[in-house]
């Protein structure tokens, strides 16, 4: 179940376009991708599990307004604003698009709505949500995955050319900075709080065992999607033959699917995205309608009808749109996500906890913005001396030196304080 709600819209779409634009530069693009699309998500859900399976436990050392503010913008993002209507809307451009002759606004609009509404009954269906995905969707979407991934190795259809753009001089990190956008982190910490109340209606109440069954699931949803990731990009380097002029991922996927398949091609990729992009959709759609019914006084059921509503009508605005819209927030909080995530791993050695939560995400926060406000053409040259400025990644020193020191500050602070007192 954790790796269907994982696999979606983005991580279809992205990894074949890195391929064809990384080339001859596939590993170390690919390595960078797979450090951000499967290590952090995969480090996010642990660190759910150590903090005790909810947001409350990663956020503890926050004010509980601005916890309730970042939860607020994150489920804003993996919900109704962008990743849940991307894959409507990815489901639509590569899975039924194709079938219609005449496609148009009327088409995405009839088939967003049904789309939406089959992700709503079985987001409905709480209790049985590991039944349904875990033990029907899952298998049957990771089979038709199996032989497109042994079908790529087998026969590629095409060669390896040179890489492009800046996979040329740096594909580690461009190729880490495209993992933002399939937004696993987000997604990992809000799963992991819908993931263990999964495993609590089987049952198992004890803590110790939620957190070894959590860890387990993010161990398996990991391993799914590195083989998931790894025959995509191979797919994306070697497509350069029966993609040409293909402008993005989905493009490269059905091009390629087609000339492996033939005719049948189109119905393999049409399951492969449906599948996807429906398990994803329910999974956000739960997840947000969860934490939201938990904030206010509507129920689960009311909430998981107004997102699916506002997802069907976001769904009309265009892919290509949306991508362009949710890149520069990605920049904004994707870093202070990992920062969140790294202060779960060290905070048993931090001497004042609360002082490095609000000091560390503010740092994180600030740099970050210098990334996003450069992607949207606001002029930060007079910052291009900070490092990794020119790679997207401002916010990394920053935000680790601010980590090292307030691991040393607050013990001085400490040792002040007993002192004073003495």
């Amino acid at each position: 179940m954790t790796f269907a709600f994982f696999l979606g819209a983005g991580n279809i779409i992205f990894p074949p376009q890195a391929g064809l634009a990384a080339g001859e530069h596939m590993l170390p693009a690919m390595f960078g991708f797979l450090s951000t699309a499967v290590g952090l998500p995969l480090i996010a859900i642990i660190a759910v599990a150590i903090a005790g399976g909810g947001w409350k436990g990663l956020t503890r050392d926050l004010p509980p307004a601005v916890a309730t503010l970042m939860a607020v913008l994150i489920f804003i993002i993996i919900g109704p604003a962008f990743a849940a209507p991307r894959t409507g809307l990815v489901a639509y451009e590569m899975a039924v698009k194709p079938f219609i002759a005449d496609a148009g606004q009327m088409s995405l609009t009839v088939f967003s709505v049904v789309f939406f509404a089959v992700a709503l009954f079985f987001a409905w269906s709480r209790g049985k949500l590991i039944d349904l995905i875990g033990k029907f969707l899952t298998p049957a979407l990771f089979a038709v995955l199996a032989i497109l991934a042994v079908a790529v190795f087998i026969n590629p259809q095409g060669d390896i050319l040179a890489a492009q753009g800046d996979y040329v001089d740096m594909a580690f990190t461009k190729g880490f900075l495209e993992g933002y956008n399939t937004m696993d982190t987000f997604a990992a910490l809000m799963f992991g709080m819908l993931i263990v109340d999964v495993i609590r209606s089987k049952g198992i109440t004890d803590e110790k065992a939620t957190c070894t069954y959590l860890i387990y699931a993010g161990l398996i949803a990991a391993a799914g999607l590195a083989f998931v990731y790894i025959s995509l990009f191979y797919l994306g380097a070697t497509s350069s033959a029966v993609a040409a002029g293909a402008d993005n991922g989905g493009a490269i996927l059905a091009a390629y699917v087609s000339a492996l398949f033939g005719p049948v091609g189109q119905i393999i990729l049409s399951a492969i995205v449906l599948l996807a992009c429906l398990t994803t959709a329910v999974g956000l759609i739960s997840a947000c309608s969860d934490y939201f019914s938990s904030l206010t006084k509507l129920s689960y059921e009311k909430w998981a009808i107004i997102l699916a509503v506002v997802c069907a009508v976001v769904a009309n605005v265009g892919l290509s749109q949306l991508i362009s819209l949710s890149i520069p927030v990605l920049f904004a909080l994707y870093p202070v996500a990992v920062a969140l995530v790294a202060l779960t791993f060290v905070r048993r050695w931090l001497p004042n906890p609360r002082m490095a939560y609000r000091v560390v995400l503010s740092v994180s926060l600030l740099f970050s913005l210098i990334d996003a406000g450069k992607f949207i053409g606001i002029d930060m040259s007079v910052l291009k001396f900070l490092p990794l400025f020119d790679y997207g990644m401002a916010w990394a020193l920053p935000t680790a030196l601010a980590m090292v020191v307030t691991r040393f500050i607050g013990s001085v602070q400490s040792v002040q304080d007993k002192t004073q007192t003495a």
